[in-house]
């Protein structure tokens, strides 16, 4: 099925694996424990040497079906599920970083992930942020110490995209792992393999699941990365036999994701893995939409600023066109001078004033007062957020009706 597209790879793949009584999906196993008739055989598991499920913390069915799902679609060699995307991305990080590694981080990422960094940092963990839209501002930052360099493929909400392939090239020079959050992009508009990414990380509650019903997030291997040469992998999790591309999956199960419980549940899983059947289809029309939306915007004498990497205005078009199947479904916009941004939302009559993102529905929120207020206005200034900024996730309703509805608004 691998040469066949992807729309097709996504809801033929439950059934290629031939589930239970010829169901079409995978069913949802809500038992958290299994049992063996021998003692040997459970013991086996627990250790790695053979396949089966223990405990329900660790590994379930359903959610196995998810993680086959999404190492398909991102051409990886596993992936592990948690219950949100900030539980995948602090499970990956503490469970492959050691106290005194350093880490090079985009300066532009979203606010939840730029708290974990700093809580990292204050328990040991170095944290440079650079501009991760030249390649040289990361190398700067590289010291001896360094054991990770992590970007979003488009920052959320200034929408400055990272120089990822530049990026990949260092990280796999100097042996460094490279994380690539793949959440606003989708393992459908873009493959971070493809720019030698060693993980990418994605956040299901968006765009994957797309119906804003369900959290959830992922870790996927590339196979592009030699763990065997990684001081942080244990010795423990190198077990005899095993395929060392999967040495930091097992670690990330069972330091990230048996230690600190962060477990999807198979009802969740379900959910996710339904919504993500058509998530082409919704991109493609979302991310018409957003094309739509932004130039629509870009043109109005009551906008100031429009960022979107489908505009030719934007400092990055050109590396978008490169990267991206399509520029995404998210932009933010600041009006003139003088217009309350607070009375335009309220003004909207589709648009919904919601915190989340990637939904089927149109979302808007201003920015500095809400999802980056904690930052406080210096660091919100050098992320390139002002502090009249507005995010649009733009949904699949029809363009006209948006675009109607958002020039009502401005008059």
């Amino acid at each position: 099925m691998k040469n066949r597209g992807f729309t097709t790879n996504i809801i033929h793949s439950d059934r290629l694996g031939k589930p239970e009584h010829g169901s079409l999906h995978k069913p949802i196993h809500t038992s958290i424990a299994y049992g063996y008739e021998k003692a040997e055989d459970l013991a086996a598991v627990f250790q790695g040497t053979a396949k089966g499920y223990a405990y329900a913390r660790q590994a379930n069915p359903t959610v196995s079906a998810l993680e086959q799902k999404i190492t398909s679609m991102e051409q990886g060699v596993a992936s592990v599920c948690f219950s949100t995307g900030m539980a995948a991305l602090a499970a990956a990080l503490t469970a492959l970083l050691r106290k005194g590694d350093h880490v090079v981080s985009s300066a532009f990422l979203f606010g939840n992930t730029n708290s974990l960094l700093n809580t990292l940092a204050g328990i040991g963990i170095d944290v440079t942020f650079v501009d991760a839209t030249d390649v040289h501002r990361v190398e700067e930052a590289v010291t001896p110490a360094t054991r990770m360099v992590m970007v979003e493929t488009i920052a959320n909400p200034a929408t400055q995209v990272a120089d990822m392939a530049r990026i990949g090239a260092l990280c796999q020079a100097k042996g460094i792992v490279y994380v690539v959050d793949n959440t606003l992009t989708s393992p459908y508009l873009f493959l971070p393999k493809g720019v030698k990414a060693s993980l990418s990380v994605n956040s299901l509650s968006k765009y994957f699941g797309g119906h804003g019903n369900a959290l959830g997030g992922s870790v996927t291997d590339t196979g592009l990365f030699d763990w065997s040469a990684f001081p942080n992998i244990l010795d423990i999790y190198k077990v005899p036999g095993s395929d060392p591309a999967l040495y930091a999956m097992l670690q990330l199960r069972k330091k990230g994701l048996r230690d600190f419980g962060g477990t999807l549940a198979p009802e969740t899983a379900h959910t996710l893995s339904v919504g993500s059947e058509t998530l082409a289809l919704r991109m493609d029309r979302a991310c018409g939409n957003a094309a739509r939306v932004a130039l629509f915007l870009s043109t109005h004498p009551k906008v100031k600023v429009v960022n979107y990497p489908g505009l030719n205005s934007h400092a990055q078009n050109s590396l978008a066109k490169e990267l991206f199947k399509r520029p995404g479904a998210l932009l933010s916009f600041v009006l003139a001078e003088g217009i309350d941004p607070f009375a335009f939302i309220n003004r909207l009559k589709l648009a919904i004033c919601s915190s989340n993102l990637g939904d089927n529905r149109t979302l808007i929120i201003p920015v500095a007062q809400t999802i980056f207020f904690e930052m406080g206005a210096a660091r919100r200034a050098s992320m390139g957020i002002e502090d009249g900024m507005i995010r649009l996730s733009v949904g699949i309703e029809d363009t006209e009706d948006l675009l109607e509805d958002f020039a009502q608004a401005l008059g």
